[in-house]
């Protein structure tokens, strides 16, 4: 159905570990083994959310094998803590200035020798095409066509292609970064780490919150951002606020944005109408006599933008 399923296989088989060791001879998820899954999981202090993360794959098999004849132990809804809703932050102008202006000042790094090409582009790059971080780090030479200005991205949440169209500036950049890196890397990947293997996420994260202090921008800690991900959500804001401002059809514009942010649902594209309502109330009113009561406060609604 387009879902990778990665995460989810990791937990089932650690489960099946976890059932085989403590609970031998179970055929099928049991409440003993199930609960005894939770408790162990909390005994290690995981946060509400990766505890959510760690029983909805039990709980998915479970009705599964329930559908198909075999008792199975299906934990009920609303037995676990919701986790808090993470509310994205929006990054101001002189906030992305600031933070643009820190990737720019990356040295060198004979360990990581392509450090100070690939950050400046990188963060530039998740920005202007609002990109989640994945697309970006696993894009390869061939996706990126520096003379047409448009980015390939291949596979993308829910297994989707897209292509990707870049602005002007963005586009010099990456026809001037290309030329600096392409042979040089050892490996096929745009965004180079080390050993020609493309960057991970958490090396993106390590940088990204370097850049955050260096540009003075306030970080509260783990699980309240800001984060990556929060440029894709601002470059989104930025488009519908500008929208707005210039006074076009946004409702003809939000299913391009759809389109170009790989979104599945026009549902979740919906969701920067509140995260603009919200970030820039000046145009509230715009928002309302547009849609009506569609935009409800960001605090009483859940977080679809991906």
């Amino acid at each position: 159905m387009g879902y990778k399923y990665d995460a989810e296989e990791r937990v089932l088989a650690r489960f099946a570990a976890f059932s085989d060791s403590q609970f031998p001879g179970l055929d099928a998820p049991a409440r003993a083994s199930v609960e005894a899954w939770i408790t162990s999981a909390r005994e290690r202090g995981v946060k509400p959310a990766t505890l959510q993360g760690l029983a909805a794959p039990v709980r998915e098999l479970a009705r599964w094998l329930g559908r198909r004849g075999v008792p199975a132990y299906v934990l009920p809804s609303g037995a676990l803590p919701r986790p808090a809703r993470y509310v994205p932050h929006i990054y101001t102008d002189l906030e992305l200035a600031a933070l643009f202006t820190q990737t720019d000042r990356c040295r060198y790094d004979s360990q990581v020798p392509f450090r100070h090409l690939v950050m400046p582009v990188l963060f530039r790059t998740i920005y202007a095409c609002g990109l989640r971080a994945s697309e970006a780090r696993l894009l390869r030479f061939g996706d990126v066509d520096p003379d047409a200005g448009v980015l390939a991205i291949r596979d993308g949440k829910g297994g989707k292609d897209r292509q990707v169209p870049v602005s002007a500036p963005l586009r010099e950049r990456l026809a001037d970064y290309h030329g600096r890196v392409a042979g040089r890397t050892g490996g096929d990947w745009f965004f180079a780490g080390t050993s020609g293997r493309p960057l991970t996420l958490a090396n993106i994260d390590k940088n990204f919150r370097r850049f955050l202090w260096q540009a003075r921008i306030p970080h509260g800690g783990r699980g309240h951002g800001p984060r990556v991900h929060d440029l894709r959500h601002t470059m989104a804001v930025n488009n519908v606020r500008s929208w707005f401002t210039r006074d076009e059809d946004v409702g003809a514009l939000l299913p391009v944005l759809q389109a170009y942010m790989g979104h599945s649902s026009i549902a979740d594209t919906d969701y920067y109408l509140r995260l603009t309502a919200e970030s820039y109330p000046q145009v509230t009113t715009q928002i309302h006599r547009a849609f009506g009561d569609v935009v409800p406060r960001l605090a009483a609604g859940p977080c679809y933008g991906d």
